[in-house]
């Protein structure tokens, strides 16, 4: 189903914020081929099948296809990319990085294309499993689509509804590839936990076939019916719980248990957000270089999706109060209650 050109390296252009990324922490320049994620003629055959003045919707579909064209990028490091930032970032996460450095070694001083065994994180709110999708797909440069199976409204989000229905759409899966410049992107789907069980239709059952490399080559959306070669997506799931989460799911992934950091790491996590966030700001300048001992102690009992807030809230009121230096006071006092759901299984 897939034609590819001979390895090149990705322009700036093609390869988006995720070139940059890799620079400032010494990554290698990547490396592409082209890949056709469907075939024209069969979109052509399924249009001109299409009843005049009918499924205007499904019509647009198949000519933004055409229009696009078929080819996407399929990218992966030129070498082993740096990752000694996110060990530092993510102390808490060095169970997955070896299990993905692992993965990027086999194929990065060969021609053959980026693989990623379907991945499972599995922890409470909080800990940073969202956030460490994001950060692979920034260090891969393949681009990302998102799922939150938590706020769902149906059950077609990964597979699309069938046209006949009024106000279907296409899946998240399709959108990715139609609309995306990659093959290869990586796909998260949020809080999988939340998915199954509750609606006529499992919203997880497309997953069955979508996790499985041999299959995933010709997955057919529902709503567009043409076959879309979505094998080399990079599979990022996140949970709380794992027992509701279906077998047949669990059997095809690489499953990762998170835990909070504990107040080391944490400490760890909050000063170089604090950093992180002096330096993207031009007031942030104005402010101490590093955090004290004091707020670093209060923010390390903290989850590490409530340090931003903490941290935004307390830049704001040490401002106000006129001083240049962040103090214990100035964090929320929620802070300490709030981060204490992330322990909440």
């Amino acid at each position: 189903m897939s034609a590819c050109t001979d390895l090149v390296p990705v322009s700036r252009e093609g390869w988006g914020g995720g070139e940059a990324r890799g620079a400032r922490h010494g990554g290698r320049i990547p490396i592409a081929h082209m890949r056709h994620v469907y075939r024209v003629d069969e979109v052509e055959r399924r249009l001109g099948k299409l009843p005049t003045r009918e499924h205007e919707s499904l019509r647009a579909t198949y000519e933004r296809m055409l229009e696009k064209g078929p080819d996407r990028f399929q990218v992966k490091p030129s070498g082993l990319p740096a990752m000694a930032h996110l060990y530092d970032e993510l102390p808490n996460f060095h169970e997955v990085l070896d299990d993905l450095k692992r993965q990027l070694a086999l194929c990065s001083d060969s021609h053959d294309a980026l693989e990623l065994t379907p991945m499972l994180l599995l922890g409470p709110p909080g800990v940073g499993k969202t956030h460490f999708a994001r950060e692979v797909a920034q260090l891969l440069g393949t681009g990302m689509g998102f799922i939150s199976m938590s706020s769902m409204t149906a059950g077609w989000v990964l597979s699309g509804a069938s046209s006949q229905w009024k106000g279907a759409r296409p899946g998240k899966v399709f959108e990715t590839l139609v609309d995306g410049q990659y093959a290869n992107p990586v796909m998260v789907v949020d809080e999988i936990d939340k998915g199954g069980g509750e609606h006529a239709y499992d919203p997880l059952g497309a997953l069955y076939s979508l996790l499985e490399h041999d299959t995933a080559g010709s997955f057919t959306d529902e709503f567009a019916e043409v076959p879309i070669d979505a094998s080399q997506v990079i599979w990022v799931a996140t949970a709380n719980d794992v027992r509701s989460i279906p077998d047949p799911i669990l059997n095809r992934m690489n499953v990762f248990d998170i835990d909070m950091p504990d107040e080391a790491a944490a400490r760890q996590i909050a000063a170089k957000l604090y950093r992180s966030i002096r330096a993207d700001h031009d007031w942030g300048q104005r402010f101490d270089p590093e955090l004290s001992d004091a707020v670093l102690g209060a923010l390390g009992r903290m989850a590490p999706r409530e340090m931003r807030r903490a941290l935004m809230t307390a830049f704001g009121n040490a401002k106000l109060d006129g001083r240049d230096t962040l103090q214990a006071r100035d964090l929320p006092d929620a802070g300490a209650k709030k981060s204490s759901m992330g322990f909440v299984q």
